[in-house]
């Protein structure tokens, strides 16, 4: 695959994971280790370096328009970064198949609530709902802690629930995924390394991807009503996809 093609596949990428307020550690890691072959620590490494920049870019974007909560993001942060240290501590003592059962269903069930809840009134977002930051906050962390995953698809999930606008919950997620992303980026680099020719040609495309992401979020704000919807049922296959 030809380094432009790397780079035309990360904008594609960035844009879509930073509409959805993901890092795209998921996406990426599927592309590492099914086009690419490479080993599932290695994948995981790259995937995280490779989503930091763009989540930079795509947050300075977003704070730029106003639109991330940090009084929920920053409660969701502290409490996702030390979940990020527990899950690379207890990673190699879980089997595999324990781990990707809990996942999945995890994921099933988020993207079911989301379908079903999102047709109610925005609420206000409250102190009650601290256990849910906590919940979804911690999941988070130990997904990227684990796998190398991003973890942006609980803390969407989580937020959409607690009552946030699609736009609001990207923006949020993309803030507290900058933390957790380079917290799991060190503690796996310092045990694998990072395959730096797919990377970087991933890389530079998701930062354009992550530039144009919240443009586009901004420009075509009417038409976001649907993308809980998309992002209810993007969970459900992604759950199902990792049980099966």
């Amino acid at each position: 695959m030809t380094f432009l093609s790397l780079i035309l596949i990360g904008t594609l990428v960035g844009i879509f994971v930073i509409s959805m307020g993901g890092g795209g550690g998921a996406i990426y890691l599927g592309i590492l280790t099914g086009v690419f072959q490479l080993p599932a620590s290695v994948a995981a490494s790259t995937s995280l370096i490779t989503a930091i920049p763009s989540l930079l870019l795509g947050v300075y974007v977003y704070y730029r328009q106003g639109k991330i909560d940090f009084k929920i993001g920053n409660k969701m942060l502290i409490i996702a970064l030390p979940a990020v240290v527990v899950g690379s501590l207890i990673a190699p003592h879980i089997p595999k198949f324990w781990y990707t059962a809990i996942i999945s269903i995890i994921l099933i069930v988020l993207g079911i609530q989301i379908l079903f809840k999102n047709n109610k009134r925005r609420q206000k977002i409250s102190d009650n709902n601290n256990s849910k930051i906590a919940f979804y906050g911690s999941l988070s962390g130990v997904m990227v802690g684990i796998a190398g995953l991003s973890g942006g698809g609980p803390i969407v999930a989580g937020l959409l629930l607690m009552g946030l606008n699609m736009v609001t919950a990207a923006a949020t997620s993309s803030y507290v995924l900058i933390g957790t992303s380079i917290l799991g980026a060190l503690l796996h680099v310092s045990n694998s390394p990072v395959a730096w020719t797919e990377g970087i040609g991933l890389m530079l495309g998701a930062l354009l991807g992550a530039f144009l992401g919240p443009h586009l979020m901004q420009r075509f704000n009417k038409y976001t009503i649907w993308l809980p919807y998309v992002m209810g049922v993007l969970l459900i296959i992604m759950g199902l996809k990792t049980l099966l």
